[in-house]
């Protein structure tokens, strides 16, 4: 029987310095990270500081950092300066203007998106507006940067607040320390920061990102959820002290956060890698020859996860049809100009056939819809 968020939310409250969790889009990790946050609070004791406030709270909180502190003032009756307003609070004004931390955020910010867009704060760091540099002394000034560029500016603030907290805890001696607002601090919860970023620059955020924690010498714990395959294995593999879950919602609305031991959450990551590239290729109608190879390779993966002695066990009942197609265009042919790397419409709609096949037929795939 499965449980509540909730329920799941308390089972996190754990030792761990680093909780990894993966789920399919739309099974509830974002609101996972809301129950966590109220579970946390519900904890504390004779809390009457306002939710903006750093001091005495035990978390930090990425997803609720994005939607409670930055908002568009689009300037609609000129709609000419657009500026990213930043709510009064004392996350940013301790990193901005007590820690000076505004040129490390633009050059973080810049490393995901483009060297030439440029955010400029205003005098009190009440807002930020955008440039784009041409690089020819000119500029075109007070853009509106797009929804995957403002999570990326966003994630940059919080990765310099984060660099901030993990350095004044790592003194020892709270007396030492320049500030006492994170004594407190226990968690640092991050929801799915890799929107919009390609695969480089998931991977560059991803070992990043894991770097920081690793230079946390506190008890300050750690806890990452994600949807990208990618994201989630470059993370395993950068931690040793860790715990993986998967989880996971069942139609009748209930959950389970199921824990992945070992070695299972390297083929776990790559077979999710090896699914979502076979069916990108197939949705903008680009697949190739390699594809047939990534989805023998995904049926090998799969039989031996499964248990099977052959992959040819999973293919559909005409076997021999299918497995001689597979063969032929995953043989390694010594002459390239044998090799065609487009293939024919009618062999494009094979990759589609037995990808549905393999997704509809094991159990294995079914938590995707969720």
């Amino acid at each position: 029987m499965g449980k509540t968020l909730a329920e799941i939310a308390q089972q996190l409250d754990a030792k761990k310095k680093v909780q990894l969790i993966y789920a399919f889009n739309g099974t509830g990790k974002t609101r996972l990270s809301r129950e966590f946050k109220q579970w946390i609070a519900a904890k504390e004791e004779g809390d009457d500081a306002p939710s903006s406030e750093l001091a005495d709270k035990k978390m930090l909180y990425y997803s609720a950092f994005t939607e409670d502190l930055f908002y568009w003032d689009n300037d609609l009756g000129q709609d000419a300066e657009p500026k990213l307003k930043i709510q009064a609070n004392s996350f940013t004004k301790w990193v901005l203007e007590e820690q000076g931390q505004d040129q490390s955020i633009t050059t973080t910010f810049q490393r995901y998106t483009s060297e030439k867009l440029t955010p400029h704060f205003s005098a009190d760091f009440s807002s930020v507006s955008f440039s784009f540099e041409r690089g020819n002394n000119q500029q075109e000034p007070h853009i509106k940067i797009s929804k995957g560029e403002e999570s990326n500016f966003i994630w940059s603030v919080f990765n310099a607040l984060l660099e901030q907290v993990i350095a004044e805890l790592n003194i020892a001696e709270a007396a030492d320390r320049s500030t006492d607002v994170f004594n407190n601090l226990t968690y640092v919860f991050v929801d799915d920061p890799v929107s919009s970023l390609d695969e480089n620059h998931l991977i560059e955020l991803a070992v990043n990102l894991a770097g920081l924690i690793k230079s946390s010498q506190s008890d300050l714990k750690f806890i990452i959820t994600t949807h990208s395959p990618l994201f989630y294995n470059v993370l395993f593999n950068e931690f040793n002290n860790k715990a993986c879950y998967m989880l996971e919602r069942f139609e009748d609305g209930s959950f389970a956060l199921t824990e992945k031991p070992g070695d299972s959450n390297k083929s776990f990551s790559y077979h999710l890698h090896l699914l979502q590239t076979i069916e990108q290729a197939i949705a903008d109608s680009k697949v190739e020859r390699f594809h047939f190879t990534l989805l023998r390779n995904l049926y090998e993966k799969t039989a031996s996860f499964l248990g099977y002695s052959k992959w040819s066990e999973l293919l559909p009942d005409n076997r021999q049809l299918y497995l001689n197609r597979i063969i032929q265009f995953t043989s390694h042919s010594t002459l390239s100009n044998e090799a065609v790397a487009q293939p024919t419409p009618a062999e494009s709609a094979t990759v589609k056939l037995l990808l549905d096949h393999l997704k509809n037929s094991h159990g294995f795939w079914q938590q995707q819809g969720g």
